[in-house]
């Protein structure tokens, strides 16, 4: 039996503490403020909150010899797995008589998401200082985003079920209010709808969720994350099967996982581009985050036996959301379902409950969150230039009238499919590896078909985004009138995306930088 040791550092704690209080006290003050705030200033007053947040998440970035050590606390991935470090740990009760308890504690699985949450936060708002959006309402929407990344935060470092579930739900209606009135004002009844079935669908994933967590605390007698992972509920069958089933299908439904994916591309197309970015890159990762912190050592006798299942889903999303981007004539929704096929690998990653799989899920979860936010920052700057994201209308040529903007687009799609030297490229080979040597306990051969067509999947990922650069790309300037362009790169979008190409080019040639803080899984 595994036991979980915790001691308590008063810098690890005190910088967990701050970089999740300070976007929800920020936000309250900006709107508690009596006197109206300036566009240009109510986003200054956000990027230096989310800078002070981002500062404070990579000061908790583990270094060899450096402010801490792996020493404060352990804790396994999985029930029986090499033990992994609990850092910056506050346990204290919350409310007693339910056994619920405000417990914190973060390791290298969760520090990169909270690290990528909070650089993320901070680019938009940079964003946000010059290119506002055209309804105005400046300081509701960075309030917004700062109470989006307290949410994340908590739920990222959150080792409690129930503090996990609140800081879950936080997200949500922010989201829903950022695509409901900052969505495109072109179309107001479609970005409603879209507003709307976000909130539904992700509230019915949570309810499914939550009912798996009381089964676990019937089977348990704990909420408490780190317990339950050292001594994980066992059992293949009957409530243990139940409560692993409630679990992987609410949360797949955020991942999301086909076919559950139906509110996503109305949510990215309808989106503004904050929005868009936000959600892709940090949001989306909460489901795949909980399935590898929750699902597979809390129940893993239950999640061998729905694994292959899971391969399954994850490998019809992937192809499943590579044919749509084919026939895909809007280049945010082209994203958004290229969302569907890229976290399909991450499903399929986690479902083989292999070290080099979960290494995989772990990498492109990351590589996905920076590359596909530099895409729907590019696809923002292309809508704002023509008024329409509708490729039609677009037209072609934009290597000749945005030559900067189109060499960052080719560069990103490049990214995405997995080009080698990129940050795309070891995720998804990892993800490939851990299905062609699944864990002893799973199918090999079943999943050696799902290695297959998962790689099928590749390739059709690497047709859509060549095609999407043909088509918008390439061509004869004189197909669209000068008018429908306007001026190339901008500073502010120079300075916004450039953390971005640095980190995708970094982790392409440097996977080591995070492989090597997982270790063995």
């Amino acid at each position: 039996m595994i036991t979980v040791h915790t001691a308590h550092d008063s810098f690890e704690v005190g910088v967990l503490l701050a970089i999740l209080i300070l976007p929800l006290l920020a936000a309250l003050a900006l709107w508690a403020l009596p006197i109206q705030l300036g566009d240009r200033l109510a986003a200054s007053y956000g990027a230096v909150v989310s800078g002070l947040v981002l500062v404070g998440s990579i000061l908790l970035w583990p270094r060899p010899g450096g402010w801490f050590a792996y020493t404060s606390g352990d804790i396994p991935l999985s029930a029986g797995d090499t033990i992994r470090p609990l850092r910056a740990v506050t346990d204290v009760p919350w409310i007693p008589p339910l056994d619920v308890r405000f417990h914190l504690g973060i390791d290298t699985i969760s520090l990169p998401l909270i690290i990528l949450t909070a650089l993320l936060t901070f680019l938009c708002c940079i964003y946000l200082l010059k290119i506002t959006p055209r309804i105005g309402r400046m300081r509701s929407l960075i309030a917004l985003l700062l109470v989006i990344e307290a949410g994340v935060i908590g739920a990222f470092s959150a080792m409690d079920l129930v503090l996990f579930f609140v800081c879950f739900e936080i997200v949500l209606i922010p989201m829903w209010l950022i695509i409901d009135i900052w969505g495109d004002d072109h179309d107001p009844v479609g970005r409603k709808r879209a507003a709307t079935t976000f909130v539904l669908m992700t509230v019915f994933g949570s309810a499914l969720m939550l009912l798996g967590f009381l089964l676990i605390h019937r089977q348990a007698g704990t909420f408490d994350i780190a317990q339950l992972t050292s001594t994980p509920v066992l059992g293949a069958h009957g409530v243990p099967l139940a409560a692993a089933l409630l679990v992987a299908v609410g949360l797949a439904v955020k991942v999301p996982l086909w076919p559950l994916h139906i509110w996503l591309p109305d949510a990215h197309a309808k989106a503004p581009t904050v929005g868009s970015v936000i959600l892709a890159g940090v949001l989306l990762k909460l489901g795949t985050y909980g399935l590898i912190r929750i699902l597979v050592p809390i129940l893993p006798d239950a999640t061998v036996t729905i694994a292959p299942y899971l391969a399954g889903f994850s490998t019809v999303a992937i192809i499943a959301g590579s044919l749509a981007c084919l026939g895909q004539t809007d280049i945010k929704r082209l994203i958004a379902y290229s969302s569907v096929g890229h976290m399909g690998f991450v499903g399929l990653g986690i479902a083989s409950l292999s070290d080099a799989g979960m290494k995989g899920a772990l990498f492109a979860n990351i590589a996905h969150g920076i590359i596909t936010g530099l895409l729907f920052f590019l696809a923002g700057a292309i809508k704002d230039r023509h008024d329409t994201s509708d490729l039609r209308t677009i037209g072609r040529a934009l290597y000749a009238r945005l030559p900067r903007i189109g060499a960052l687009l080719t560069f990103a799609c490049l990214a995405s499919l997995g080009l080698p030297g990129l940050a795309g490229f070891w995720g998804e080979m990892l993800v490939l590896l851990g299905a062609y040597d699944p864990a002893d306990s799973l199918p090999r051969a079943t999943y050696l078909v799902f290695m297959a067509v998962a790689g099928i999947g590749t390739v059709l990922t690497a047709a859509y985004f060549l095609r999407l650069v043909r088509n918008l790309c390439q061509g004869d300037p004189a197909e669209n009138p000068a008018s429908a362009f306007a001026v190339d790169l901008s500073r502010i979008e120079l300075i916004t995306w450039t953390p971005l190409i640095v980190l995708t080019v970094l982790l392409g040639v440097w996977p080591g930088l995070l492989l090597h803080q997982w270790g063995s899984l």
